[in-house]
């Protein structure tokens, strides 16, 4: 594997660019490539969501690196580029920017689709929305979700035990 295939591998504080990400990616020899782009939506689980936050474990971005070097493992990519938002983030903001060239469309299709499956699944990063019911929800890699607060909260609810950050614990927020 070539060390110069990944181009980017960072998560940030500031607002994405799908323009930045494709750019990094761009390859004369490319016959393909691929870009997925995540928003913040307005809804999830068919109720109203009206914050959203992303934190990230101290590791995050070196097991971000981890998911591009399997994905360039596997794949003759010609380059791969993921960034990931951590921080408050709005309705319509980018949450994550990703993208893999290479010589044809379908391999290109499925490396994007193993880089930001992986990524989703593995790096440690935790999404914190709230809901306008009151009800926040802490979402973990992997897309496993613990309500917080309102109706099926505290007293009621299925709150995680455990300490933030711990195994079986809610992730700390910055």
């Amino acid at each position: 594997m070539r060390g110069d295939i990944i181009k980017l591998a960072e998560l940030r504080d500031s607002p994405l660019s799908v323009a930045e990400v494709t750019e990094a990616v761009m390859d004369p020899a490319a016959g393909g490539v691929a870009v997925f782009a995540g928003a913040v939506r307005d809804n999830d689980h068919g109720a109203a969501v009206t914050a959203l936050s992303y934190s990230a474990h101290p590791t995050a971005a070196a097991e971000l690196r981890k998911v591009a070097e399997r994905v360039a493992a596997q794949f003759d990519a010609h380059a791969i580029a993921a960034v990931h938002r951590v921080g408050d983030l709005a309705i319509g903001d980018l949450a994550v920017v990703v993208a893999v060239s290479t010589r044809h469309r379908a391999e290109a299709f499925a490396a994007c689709r193993m880089l930001i499956d992986d990524l989703k699944a593995g790096v440690p990063i935790w999404k914190h929305q709230h809901f306008a019911t009151g009800v926040s929800e802490w979402v973990l890699p992997g897309g496993e979700a613990e309500r917080v607060g309102g109706p099926g909260g505290p007293g009621g609810g299925t709150e995680r035990s455990g300490a933030p950050g711990e195994p079986g614990g809610l992730p700390v927020t910055a």
